[in-house]
């Protein structure tokens, strides 16, 4: 068994020699610091210590303003306040910023000792108990999957997974994450069969099909609508159920969460169709035939969704009859986001407030082709971390503060997810083949058929018909299309990026979540 790391910050440290060599002889590994500036430099410096002592007070930098600083970088790291003072202001600021115990000086040896014992033989009683509970589970799971589960089912076995997905974050149970993985991978095997199985069904008849993302706004959103309180739609463009859930702890600081809902996004699960989709009310083939103007092909130059605004005004003149207060913001970069943050409050007179929010796409851009992010958003568990950092410090956060001071009802919703992609599939097609990565358009395709869905019709699927031979082709699971040319080079550049617009589970079920002020 690995040592237990401890980390020691008291000015007299040279005091405690006698419990930390009693601590050494008990088998644990110790470091010692002098102040709390270098015990926040040891915890950088990627020593993956499992608990930090920390002395109250310590002159520079104190006791309290380094565990504020560690628990910011390291929010389940556990920390031990040692202080001479029992007041209660001390104790309660202490206990408020998390700590996971405190003792009184002078420190006994076996007073040290009961409390690595506490706080470690917690930790590794939750990881027993989340392995024993995921490895009862598993089998039931697995039954389920293959059992021919409908859309609701499909939505419950998509949020189970992702459950087990954080409860196994939290637990640090790393010998379940391959494990979980294969689950995962069997999953979306599963449920793409399903999609491919009932998929052109929903497109022709709602009445048998999930809310998709054309029909999102007609039935889980505009119904909810009330004359007296404000109502705000946030949609973060790419989140996944799984970043929902760790900045839902935030969110619900302030807010309520009422319900908690999904649809499924259209294919492609891209910006381009199924955010257009949201907006206009309408399938892409509709949006192309009703409103030409404001719809252009892949193949075309120019921005794919300029036109948002125009159609969701349009969406809710046909729908409501009536006149709306309404804002739309889309925000892209940071100016437009302090613009938005700083006139959140002018939009309580709106009826409805719609909020673009396109970071967490960026972040998955950016990751593909930055190495930095590659490092800090290297799989799924960093990603989410990544999106809670963001969204906790973010202009938008601030903003949604400050709408909290009134009775506002918020919605927070998406267009798509994201899926890390593993297994290249290869494709070839002509000069107007679409560059994508997980979905292609284009004539005369080639490509492996049991790694895509393919639409020779597109209009059966509610899709446009670029050219008169138009074939629509989605990667399933994990895949990503690669061209012959260069493909070793571009294996490995888009190997493991979060990449959208195919069929798996992360991409399609969406989440709808509806809060209100508390």
């Amino acid at each position: 068994m690995e040592k237990v790391r401890i980390l020691w910050a008291d000015d007299e440290i040279d005091l405690l020699k006698p419990q930390i060599l009693f601590l050494q002889n008990k088998g644990y590994d110790v470091t010692t610091v002098s102040n709390g500036y270098d015990a926040i430099e040891e915890c950088e410096n990627n020593r993956d210590f499992d608990v930090v002592f920390l002395d109250e007070s310590m002159p520079g930098l104190t006791g309290l303003e380094t565990l504020s600083k560690i628990k910011e970088q390291y929010p389940g790291l556990p920390v031990v306040m040692i202080t001479k003072n029992e007041a209660e202001n001390v104790m309660e600021e202490a206990l408020g910023s998390q700590i996971s115990d405190y003792l009184i000086k002078p420190v006994n040896p076996n007073q040290v000792l009961l409390t690595l014992k506490k706080i470690i033989d917690n930790t590794r009683l939750v990881r027993e108990k989340t392995t024993t509970d995921y490895q009862q589970e598993f089998r039931q799971l697995m039954m389920q999957m293959s059992s021919g589960l409908n859309t609701n089912e499909w939505a419950d076995m998509y949020r189970k997974l992702v459950n087990w997905e954080l409860k196994i974050d939290d637990s640090k149970s790393t010998e379940l994450y391959d494990i979980l993985a294969m689950q995962k991978a069997e999953a979306n095997n599963e449920f793409s069969k399903f999609i491919m199985k009932h998929y052109l069904d929903w497109i022709q008849d709602e009445s048998e099909a999930p809310v998709m993302s054309h029909n999102l706004l007609r039935k889980k959103i505009l119904p909810h609508m009330n004359d007296d309180i404000p109502t705000f739609v946030v949609l973060l463009d790419n989140l996944r159920y799984d970043q929902w859930k760790v900045i839902e702890p935030i969110v619900s600081q302030l807010f309520r969460v009422e319900s908690e809902d999904y649809f499924f996004s259209i294919l492609p699960t891209s910006t381009q169709y199924s955010r257009n989709a949201i907006f206009a009310g309408m399938l892409p083939s509709e949006i192309e035939k009703y409103h030409p103007d404001w719809w252009l092909n892949d193949n075309e130059k120019g921005g794919k969704n300029m036109h948002e605004e125009d159609l969701l005004a349009e969406q809710l003149r046909r729908l409501l009859r009536k006149p709306l207060r309404m804002n739309y913001i889309k925000v892209t970069n940071v100016a437009v986001a302090k613009e938005m943050q700083d006139n959140i409050l002018n939009f309580m007179n709106n009826d409805l407030t719609v909020i673009v929010y396109n970071f967490i796409d960026m972040l998955s851009h950016a990751r593909t082709e930055m190495e930095v992010l590659k490092e800090l958003a290297g799989d799924e568990k960093a990603y989410r971390s990544l999106t809670r950092s963001w969204f906790e410090n973010s202009p938008l956060w601030a903003a949604l503060q400050r709408a909290a001071e009134r009775e506002v009802q918020l919605f927070i919703i998406t267009d798509h997810g994201t899926i890390r992609v593993n297994q290249p599939s290869k494709v070839v097609g002509d000069r107007e083949t679409t560059t994508n990565l997980r979905y292609k358009v284009g004539r005369n395709l080639q490509y492996e058929k049991k790694d895509v869905l393919a639409f020779r019709e597109p209009d059966k699927a509610g899709l446009p018909r670029p050219n008169i031979s138009s074939t629509y082709i989605f990667a399933k699971e994990d895949r990503f299309f690669l061209y012959p040319n260069n493909y070793n080079h571009y294996h490995n550049y888009y190997k493991n990026t979060f990449q959208h617009g195919g069929i798996s589970l992360e991409e399609i079920i969406c989440p709808v979540i509806k809060l209100k002020t508390k």
